[in-house]
């Protein structure tokens, strides 16, 4: 037993922590000391004969303080802690030697020894050393937990901030209103609605929404708030969120009136509004029966109407920005008797710096419009040119494909397997007569093999696609498909059309059944969930076409390809 003079530095040496020592001493009376040093101790101890017992020790048990002498058989004390440190740079280690030799000494302070023990071995000079030690180590796993514990809860943080931004995404996307998601517009017009929405941050000062109010009447809304941060991101979304419940309201009472619906607008947002805050919006009623446009533009910047000559038309805003101080407001109208496509959008566009001299983006909009037969090679155009984003973007392509197409085939297959193969042989030839771009025609072909598929099983068959997984996993799909259509005598209706825009030849082609369809509107949900959605036909067609578009019922369906 210690005299309990030591005691005090006993109680220090472990800090109510279960520390393991490894004890490296070849020496007999010595290591009989240690025992009675460390009887006391709070400690896990392990002895070790010379520096290669010591090694595995160290290796098997991982303990937190060594205490070794120098002169030991079969490896000294220094090699041993030359190897120790090759594995740990900082585990404390007490060197216990009777030798003064400076070399020993400069050696082992270049090891990062931690103290030294002089022989003959005195208790108290042991314990506190080890006292010294322990507490530095211990300070050490403290600040280390601490700083772990502030990581963690930083952690948290991060993650319920990230969870409060996907949430406050969702809410946003929910509010934003698109009631043409990869839909035809009018499927006698066959037009083509198409929208980018690129927010900057989180919360966008951008804020949109399509809405059919009838088969032939569009209405648009592009909202802006002028400024950034939180503040512009409310303002636009709040007004957004009315905009849309009273359009609602409205068509639930079917008399839908724009001049009404501004003016409730303006009512609505002004006293929201800070003194110094302004919003710039569009509200654009495209009516494809008066073949006109009826607008209302609150400082946004020009819209882009492209007519069957190419020329591009600018059609200025009519009223100052929304504002706490707004009264009144200005209508205006349009004719787009010969205009083939439409561009609205917001000043984030035009604004945007980009790799051509600095110059904004306003320089090159209209040239990149009018050369542009799609969104898709529109958006492209933009993005070569940009630096990178520096505001929120959103924009509405809008293409009157009726106006320019010319009727390559139509033909009409029966609900079979056999026809399958037909259809995809006759469909390759179709497009090999118009152009010999082999890549472009194998992409078309992949889609018109999907989405004439889908036609068929889920069509006309009205297989759903939880019965085809599980007839997959049973190896009884084909032998249901061969079922099915025994007894079926519904057809599959395929119109191949082509525009030439410019230099390029693209064809549009359009599949319809005679199936009951499905509801368009679920479109949005698969689209931005496509990691839960089981089809692949949707996916396979969009990332290989131009763009799909379903008419309202679901049983047509319309892609674009540029095959030369």
């Amino acid at each position: 037993m210690i005299d309990n003079r030591l005691r005090p530095c006993y109680d220090n040496i472990s800090g109510g922590e279960n520390l393991a020592i490894l004890c490296v001493e070849d020496d007999t009376t010595t290591r009989l000391l240690y025992h009675a040093i460390f009887e006391d101790l709070s400690c896990t101890i392990f002895f070790a004969n010379d520096g290669l017992e010591a090694l595995e020790l160290f290796a098997s048990h991982k303990p937190d303080i060594i205490i070794t002498d120098y002169q030991m058989p079969k490896m000294d004390g220094l090699e041993f802690i030359e190897k120790v440190r090759k594995q740990d740079r900082e585990i404390p280690i007490l060197l216990v030697s009777a030798i003064e030799d400076i070399n020993v000494v400069v050696k082992a302070i270049e090891l990062n020894v931690s103290s030294f023990i002089q022989k003959p071995i005195e208790p108290h000079v042991v314990v506190e050393r080890l006292e010294k030690v322990a507490a530095q180590l211990i300070a050490t796993r403290y600040m280390e937990m601490q700083q772990k514990k502030r990581l963690q809860h930083l952690e948290a943080k991060e993650r319920y901030s990230t969870l409060q931004e996907d949430l406050a995404f969702s809410k946003e996307l929910n509010i934003l209103r698109n009631d043409y998601y990869y839909q035809l517009a009018d499927e006698g017009r066959q037009t083509l609605i198409d929208l980018l929405y690129k927010p900057l941050d989180i919360l966008s000062g951008d804020a949109y929404s399509v809405r059919r109010i009838s088969r032939a009447a569009t209405f648009y809304l592009i909202v802006d708030g002028m400024g950034k941060g939180l503040s512009a991101s409310l303002s636009s979304i709040l007004l957004t969120a009315f905009i849309n419940h009273t359009i609602d309201k409205m068509l639930q009472q079917g008399e839908f009136e724009l001049n009404r619906l501004i003016q409730e607008s303006l009512e609505y947002i002004r006293p929201i509004l800070l003194d110094e805050e302004a919003v710039a919006v569009d509200f654009i009623l495209f009516d494809d029966s008066l073949e006109q446009i009826e607008y209302a533009k609150f400082a946004m910047p020009a819209m882009l109407l492209q007519n069957k000559d190419r020329t591009i038309i600018r059609v200025k805003s009519n009223n100052p920005p929304l504002s706490k101080y707004s009264q009144s407001f200005t209508l205006s109208y349009c004719s787009i008797r010969d205009i083939k496509k439409i561009l609205f959008f917001s000043d984030g566009l035009v604004e945007n710096t980009t790799l051509c001299e600095n110059t904004l983006y306003a320089k090159y909009i209209e040239e990149d419009f009018a050369s542009s037969f799609t969104k898709s090679e529109f958006r492209e155009k933009v993005f070569k040119k940009f630096i990178k984003s520096e505001d929120d973007i959103t924009f509405i392509f809008i293409n009157r494909l009726d106006l320019i197409v010319e009727l390559i085939e139509e033909r009409r297959f029966s609900s079979s397997l056999d026809a399958l193969d037909e259809a995809n042989e006759w469909y390759a030839q179709t497009l090999s007569s118009l152009s010999t771009n082999t890549k472009a025609i194998y992409n078309a072909s992949l889609v018109f093999t999907e989405l004439f598929m889908n036609a068929f099983e889920h069509g006309n068959l009205a297989l759903s696609s939880k019965e085809k997984h599980a007839l997959l996993e049973s190896d009884g799909y084909i032998e249901r498909l061969i079922q099915l259509q025994n007894g079926c005598d519904k057809e599959i209706t395929v119109k191949i059309e082509k525009v030439l825009y410019g230099d390029a030849l693209y064809t549009i082609t359009k599949i319809s059944d005679e199936g009951d369809g499905f509801d368009t509107n679920i479109l949005s949900e698969i689209f931005r969930n496509a990691h839960s959605f089981n089809g692949r036909g949707v996916f396979v067609s969009r990332k290989s076409s131009l763009g799909i578009y379903y008419n309202a019922k679901g049983n047509s369906v319309l892609y674009l390809h540029k095959i030369s």
